[in-house]
């Protein structure tokens, strides 16, 4: 675990926000074919679209689980607007970068925020 920063390696041991949120307005399942990894995303929102909890289940390296990590620190707080701009670079750089071959798992965690929001939109018909 050389290659990985100290805030990689503590969101890697020390996942933040693990779990399901009870009755979730957005939520999306998504996996990696390049490594077999799987991440779940629950969010809730309050009456302003603001996110106001997040939280994830995943199962794979140490990039994928740090970045699922990652990503509920980096929404919550954030409007749906502005979580709709979260790129996988943004994940990747709040954990001070990730090792080359590795952003596949920052992707995944895009991937899964927008098919959150896809479905929190299409839930609420927004």
């Amino acid at each position: 675990m050389g290659e990985y920063t100290d805030k990689a390696k503590d969101h890697f041991m020390n996942p933040r926000n693990v779990g399901k949120v009870d009755d979730p307005d957005g939520m999306a399942d998504v996996s990696s074919m390049a490594c077999g990894d799987a991440l779940k995303l629950t969010f809730r929102v309050d009456e302003h679209e603001r996110i106001i909890d997040a939280k994830c289940e995943v199962a794979g390296c140490v990039s994928s689980i740090a970045s699922a990590s990652a990503l509920t620190e980096i929404i919550k707080g954030l409007t749906i607007e502005e979580a709709m701009n979260i790129t996988d670079r943004h994940i990747a750089d709040y954990l001070g970068g990730l090792p080359p071959g590795k952003t596949h798992a920052s992707a995944m965690s895009q991937e899964a925020l927008e098919k959150a929001i896809e479905w929190y939109k299409k839930a609420f018909s927004l």
